[in-house]
């Protein structure tokens, strides 16, 4: 079931919509190779994610879910010890953040 117009999405259509991009960028018959993509599944480790795969996720990213979530910007303030144990619950605990937040700048 998915959120109501204008509605953040929910942790769980966070996880499909992020397994479904990871999909794009590795490749489906890489991640059929897991059993399935979950909150502790490590973007080293597991996904094994080149930097130019994390481009592309960024690019993804942004397409789906617009400016509100700065994936560059977010990795950018990690050190690479974090980066390099990054899983995917750290990242939709960190998209669901993004849209949940009221926006903030000037006024319309």
């Amino acid at each position: 079931m998915s959120a109501p117009s204008g509605a953040p999405p929910s942790h769980d259509e966070v996880v499909a919509d992020l397994t479904r991009m990871l999909g794009e960028v590795v490749g489906e018959d890489e991640l059929a190779m897991l059993d399935e993509i979950t909150v502790a599944t490590s973007f080293n480790e597991d996904l094994e994610l080149e930097s130019i795969e994390f481009v592309a996720l960024a690019e993804l990213l942004m397409e789906h879910y617009g400016e509100r979530v700065d994936f560059v910007a977010w990795i950018a303030e990690m050190e690479l010890e974090q980066i390099i144990e990054m899983t995917v619950g750290e990242l939709v605990a960190f998209i669901v953040t993004c849209l949940t937040q009221t926006p903030t700048g000037p006024a319309a």
